[in-house]
This record gives structure tokens, C-alpha cells and sequence, in this order.
């Protein structure tokens, strides 16, 4: 194996690291009370974040007005995210994530688990990983006995 193909190869191994990361920091964010004030920032400027049962916003300005909804909306989640398939093209990637997780709404005291389906897109910007448009879809919600 030649020099350029191995830095092909470690390149796209760090690559996939960072957009792992990019993931973790995203749940950190969702887990601190849905922090409006940070999530703009693992978003690129016309970022999309979308869902069909929580809603659509597109841009720093919108996200972070849905996740001051979600942060009204919510008084605990814990985003434990798994099995992702990462696919990157140069400064391009998509992946796939699934969520298993409890969620507590603040309005009617519900204690629901909910699965979930992440289907992303990412742009490398400026050398770092970003969300160019998060789609996440419900797969299962099911009260939750404490």
C-alpha cells in the first residue's frame, strides 16, 4: 500500500470519528435541557433540522427557537445513541443512528421511552464536521412506569 492510499484510508477513519463525535456532542446538548443557546453550533448556518413529529426549522435562528420549544417541552431526555452506519464522500457524509431513550414532558407528567430513527447529513466545514440536515423520525413510543 502506497503513502496516498493510506492516508486516504486514515483519513476517513478520522473522519467518521469526528462525525461520531459531532453525534455526542448533539445528545450532550439535547441532554442539558435541550440548550438553545449551544445547539446552533454543531449546525451549519442553513442547517435543517427536521421531524415529522416534533417539527421542522431551518437556519441558527430557527433551531434555536424549536429547542427553546423543546426546552419547555421537556423536563429529561437521555439521548443514547446506537448503531451507526457512516458513509463519507470527501467533504460530504450521511449517517444513520438509532435512540433508545426515557423523555419526560413537562405539561402532562408523562414518562414515555421513545425509539428513534436519525437519518443525517454532514458537510466538513472550515476542517470541522457539521450538520447540514438532521432528520430524525419516531419508530416507537411507549409509556414509561416509574
Amino acid at each position: 500500500m502506497d503513502m496516498t492510499e493510506l492516508e486516504k484510508r486514515i483519513t476517513r477513519l478520522e473522519d467518521i470519528e469526528a462525525i461520531k463525535q459531532l453525534k455526542v456532542r448533539y445528545s450532550h446538548i439535547c441532554d442539558d435541557m435541550h440548550n438553545p443557546d449551544t445547539i446552533a453550533s454543531v449546525f451549519v448556518e442553513d442547517g435543517i433540522w427536521e421531524s415529522p413529529d416534533f417539527g421542522k426549522a431551518v437556519g441558527h435562528a430557527a433551531i434555536r427557537e424549536l429547542f427553546l420549544k423543546f426546552q419547555k417541552m421537556f423536563s429529561f431526555s437521555q439521548h443514547n445513541m446506537m448503531n451507526p452506519l457512516i458513509e463519507v464522500n470527501g467533504d460530504h457524509a450521511t449517517g444513520v443512528w438509532y435512540i433508545m431513550g426515557p423523555w419526560d414532558f413537562i405539561e402532562t407528567g408523562a414518562k414515555q421511552w421513545f425509539a428513534l430513527r436519525y437519518d443525517d447529513e454532514y458537510v466538513k466545514a472550515n476542517g470541522q464536521w457539521k450538520y447540514k440536515h438532521l432528520r430524525v423520525a419516531m419508530r416507537m413510543a411507549e409509556d414509561r412506569h416509574v
